[in-house]
């Protein structure tokens, strides 16, 4: 059984592949410059982009599960889900996950659903490696600046969502399900920088931004207002899903979740340990 996997050198690609090919499933990774991803041995590596349909049909060929994503680089829904459906179905796969990036319906979801594959949606809260845009800060100045202090975030390790994938396309009892995948912790920045103290051995300092100062940032890096309405809502009035821990890993995999300590500990050189 060949298992696609998209964006094969991303967060919860990566790691999928691995979990993948120690399990001894065939792997076929999509992805941009396979001359670039450096993916382990006995990974079939194939260049192409989800969002580019004329790349897929011989990405697809003889693939039986396939690990997909509803949004693109620019984290917006793929508009060509009705297309990735068909060249799936037409080649022979039966089961899919796919990786959600928010909680609206898209275009993809409405074909897989009408299609007849067997199908499971993974749905994150935040992931652990979002803390790397913190990784300049505390390397050169033992600094943690953020706001918004008191909002707590039950952020889920990317290796765990990996591992859920993995389960899922390789077993069974799991069709038509909705997976919302958190870490076995909610956590504030100020304790998510605690934990990068312990971790690393040296004092790191938060230091609070005010909204004001946040959204300025947002806007220097080159986000839309569209984008800051949405961070500023999810960071003062967020979803209780954001912040409630939840068993699914768990319950998946019949693993406990990585906590964050362990993220850190993993990553430790990014913050020059």
């Amino acid at each position: 059984m060949t298992i696609f996997v998209s964006g094969a050198t991303g967060n919860v690609g990566r790691p999928l592949v691995n979990q993948l090919l120690a399990a001894g499933h065939p792997v076929r990774a999509l992805t941009r410059d396979p001359a670039k991803a450096n993916l382990p041995e006995g990974a079939e590596v194939v260049a192409g982009n989800l969002a580019v349909t004329s790349t897929l049909p011989d990405a697809f060929e003889g693939v039986t599960a396939a690990h997909l994503i509803s949004f693109g680089d620019d984290y917006a829904p793929l508009s060509n889900g009705a297309e990735i459906t068909e060249i799936a179905v037409k080649a022979g796969v039966r089961k899919v996950t796919i990786l959600k990036g928010d909680t609206e319906r898209t275009g993809l979801d409405e074909a897989v659903e009408a299609s007849g594959l067997e199908y499971t949606y993974l749905a994150p809260v935040e992931f652990m490696s979002n803390t790397l845009e913190w990784a300049d800060s505390v390397r050169t100045e033992g600094v943690v600046r953020e706001g918004f202090p008191n909002i707590p975030s039950s952020m889920v390790h990317d290796a765990d969502i990996a591992s859920v994938a993995a389960t899922v396309l390789t077993g069974e009892g799991h069709a038509s399900k909705e997976y919302w995948l958190t870490g076995p912790e909610a956590l504030t920045a100020p304790q998510k920088v605690a934990v990068l103290s312990e971790v690393l051995g040296r004092e790191i300092r938060f230091m609070e931004l005010s909204k004001d100062e946040m959204i300025a940032a947002w806007r220097e890096q080159g986000y839309s207002d569209q984008d800051i309405e949405f961070f500023v809502m999810m960071r003062t009035d967020p979803p209780e899903a954001g912040r409630t821990v939840l068993p699914t890993v768990e319950q998946v995999t019949g693993r406990p979740a990585r906590t964050f300590a362990q993220w850190v500990r993993e990553n430790a050189a990014a913050f020059g340990a």
